[in-house]
């Protein structure tokens, strides 16, 4: 029987989970026939490659495609995002790529630049660039790479995404994810003047009720997936702080929804009321200071920071780190600068 199923393909990580016991009365059996016999949908190839990468689990071990169950055993399988059904083209748009081996590719991604095809983004992705890459990148001709997501952040957030360019490589990696191995920090400059130097940020995280193309944060009992965020102040400007975010789990727009569900939203954040002048002074001087914060990062002022992870194939730990990106950057500056100036005036 089917004891739980934890779909994340809506969230920043791309897998699904599933949970099995086995009936009282089931006679042994592969274990690769028996997830295929019980999983709508997915052929057995992607069961056999989630139990190469190790994805695969009876009573917490992991087990080979030809493991043979018994009764009232307890099965767990992740498997890697599947490709997409939508047909992906190449096309020739620069990318910003910090390191490429046979299995994995690291990129810096920019701001404005939406991750995979979808409703009303055909064309212009990642996914688009990276296949144009790849099919005229003559080293790559010979091991038919494609591009598989481990992850994926905001079209208008910027810093390092990892792809995988064969599907035991993306398989491996979705485990890391689910078993919160990766670890992620991303800089944000949230509004206001946050009390403590650290804290933690806990809450489910689902689809807005009254508005599906945003998230909100709801009790364990209502709703919503579980959802963790730690944060540390590395600069305070007065009226917005930035911050240091480090991902325990990774939900679509979890950053951005946490720190409004505390009070502190992401400035210039448009979907979650960050784009509005929410502390400081009524100066009309202030008012033009902070739309020209806008008119310089027309976005939200978050960044993927860094990433570390264990390498698919070779097992070494691989750590990758980036630098503001520069819009983000001539705002910090320009804070900097204000609240200097503010504090010569005292």
């Amino acid at each position: 029987m089917l004891d739980h199923n934890e779909h994340t393909e809506e969230s920043g990580e791309l897998y699904e989970h599933f949970r099995f016991v086995v009936d009282r009365g089931q006679v042994p059996l592969r274990i690769d026939k028996y997830l295929f016999t019980r999983m709508a949908d997915i052929s057995r190839n992607r069961i056999q490659q989630a139990a190469r990468a190790g994805n695969i689990l009876v009573n917490v071990q992991p087990v080979k495609p030809n493991h043979k169950i018994k009764p009232l055993d307890t099965i767990s399988i992740v498997l890697a995002y599947p490709p997409r059904d939508t047909e992906l083209y190449p096309e020739a748009i620069p990318v910003c790529i910090v390191y490429e081996d046979n299995d994995i590719l690291v990129v810096n991604k920019a701001a404005g630049m939406v991750v995979h095809p979808g409703h009303g983004n055909l064309s212009g992705t990642l996914l688009n660039a990276l296949l144009y890459h790849f099919q005229n990148t003559p080293e790559n001709v010979a091991i038919d790479a494609r591009p598989f997501l481990a992850h994926r952040i905001d079209k208008d957030t910027t810093g390092i995404l990892l792809v995988a360019k064969n599907e035991l490589a993306q398989s491996k990696l979705a485990k890391q994810f689910f078993d919160h191995t990766v670890d992620r920090t991303y800089l944000a400059l949230v509004w206001g003047d946050l009390k403590e130097e650290e804290g933690t940020i806990t809450g489910n995280i689902a689809r807005n009720v009254r508005d599906r193309t945003i998230m909100a944060v709801f009790d364990e009992e209502e709703a919503g997936r579980h959802a963790v965020t730690h944060y540390r102040v590395v600069e305070r400007f007065g009226y917005v702080t930035l911050v240091e975010c480090r991902l325990e789990t990774g939900r679509t727009h979890q950053i951005r929804v946490h720190f409004k569900h505390i009070g502190h939203p992401l400035f210039n954040d448009e979907s979650y009321g960050g784009d509005q002048i929410l502390k400081g002074t009524t100066f009309a001087k202030y008012s033009q200071f902070i739309r020209n914060c806008f008119t310089l990062m027309p976005r939200q002022a978050l960044h993927a920071k860094s990433l570390g992870f264990t390498h698919p194939t070779t097992r070494k730990r691989m750590d990758f780190d980036s630098d503001l990106p520069e819009d983000f950057q001539a705002v910090v500056e320009k804070w900097r600068k204000y609240t200097n100036d503010m504090n010569k005036q005292e």
